[in-house]
């Protein structure tokens, strides 16, 4: 069976969410943005929310700080890591890619999509930032 719908007549509500860190009140895009069974969330750096600071340590503290301020996010809106059904992680050393990979294999043990490149100059000095799609 095909099926096929026409962007032109959906009818789809788009809610654009504000962050629960309130450190984040008033950055100039959503936290997360809604719309039909899927959530997209803003990319994360390893950034403590509450001290207020890029963690230190590396590419693996990091990437762990990166989760735990995706899983916050998710949890916020009922959902878990086993809801994410895309990652998308820049590194800003292609190098750190089987260190970041020890640290994400912990966490997302569904074994989302996923697309990984390096690129320089990451917000906050950051050694990665990630964003995921998440199912709801």
């Amino acid at each position: 069976m095909i099926s096929f719908q026409s962007c032109q007549n959906s009818n789809s509500e788009i809610t654009f969410h504000k962050s629960h860190e309130p450190s984040r009140a008033n950055v100039p895009f959503s936290d997360a943005v809604e719309t039909d069974n899927l959530l997209f969330l803003t990319g994360q750096i390893g950034k403590d929310h509450k001290a207020g600071q890029l963690v230190s340590g590396g590419v693996k503290p990091e990437t762990k700080q990166v989760i735990e301020n995706i899983k916050a996010v998710l949890e916020h809106h009922s959902l878990s890591l086993d809801h994410v059904v895309k990652c998308t992680v820049i590194l800003k050393d292609i190098n750190d890619f089987m260190a970041f990979n020890s640290v994400y294999t912990q966490y997302f043990t569904k074994k989302p999509a996923r697309t990984t490149f390096a690129a320089s100059g990451l917000a906050g000095g950051a050694s990665i930032e990630i964003d995921v799609i998440a199912a709801k």
